[in-house]
């Protein structure tokens, strides 16, 4: 098996079909790679931005926003009398979210809440068309658990770092699925024990989207 489980010509091939990136969008893409900061791409950016239309979402919730990146995105998909809400724990972080969305004219449908996302959402009630999840690998299962109630049938969950992400091994993530005992990492644990939940969850179907470091893309049924 290749030591990359997602080949760069998929990524490269995606994002050739990508929607095109505005100022916005690339000064961000230059921030991720000057500073390594962790972002979707543009590759998943476009499927998130296409997930969106796909279900018409007028309300989407984020678990983890970070500098917005994810959520610009999607807020060019949505109603101006729509919602997206961003959460993100670092307060420097979601100023320069908000900072961001208001470039791009989407202040009107963005809402910026600082804290921890599982607790925030208990605030909100439903439905949320559309939902990404990309807070603490090892609260996935926390997090969907959390917020499932509230998407309606045809509502898509996405959970990105399915395959990839710094402290997950991919190898431990199968071996864990297969119910093999492997000493792997919280992080590693964390996305076996969420995509054994969506799997086994009835009211979801799921599949992966093999874009980025991996998107585990949930439709409600």
């Amino acid at each position: 098996m290749s030591e990359d489980p997602l080949p760069d010509v998929t990524e490269e091939f995606a994002r050739t079909l990508a929607p095109g990136r505005d100022d916005v969008i690339r000064t961000m893409d230059e921030r991720a790679d000057r500073e390594g900061f962790p972002t979707v791409g543009p590759a998943v950016g476009g499927w998130l931005r296409l997930l969106a239309r796909a279900v018409d979402a007028e309300r989407v919730f984020e678990f983890g926003s970070g500098y917005g990146y994810s959520a610009y995105w999607v807020a060019s998909a949505i109603p101006a009398d729509g919602e997206i809400v961003l959460t993100e724990i670092d307060a420097d972080e979601l100023d320069d979210a908000r900072e961001n969305l208001a470039a791009g004219g989407f202040e009107d449908r963005a809402r910026f809440e600082h804290g921890d996302a599982i607790e925030t959402v208990d605030a909100y009630d439903g439905p949320f068309d559309l939902v990404l999840i990309d807070n603490e690998k090892d609260r996935y299962a926390e997090a969907f658990e959390a917020v499932r109630e509230k998407i309606p049938v045809g509502g898509i969950v996405a959970a990105d770092n399915a395959i990839e992400a710094g402290p997950l091994d991919f190898e431990d993530v199968r071996a864990l699925l297969a119910g093999d005992a492997v000493d792997a990492t919280a992080s590693s644990h964390g996305i076996a024990d969420y995509l054994a939940t969506v799997r086994d969850d009835p009211n979801f179907e799921t599949s992966l989207l093999p874009l980025g470091e991996g998107v585990a893309v949930s439709i409600r049924v």
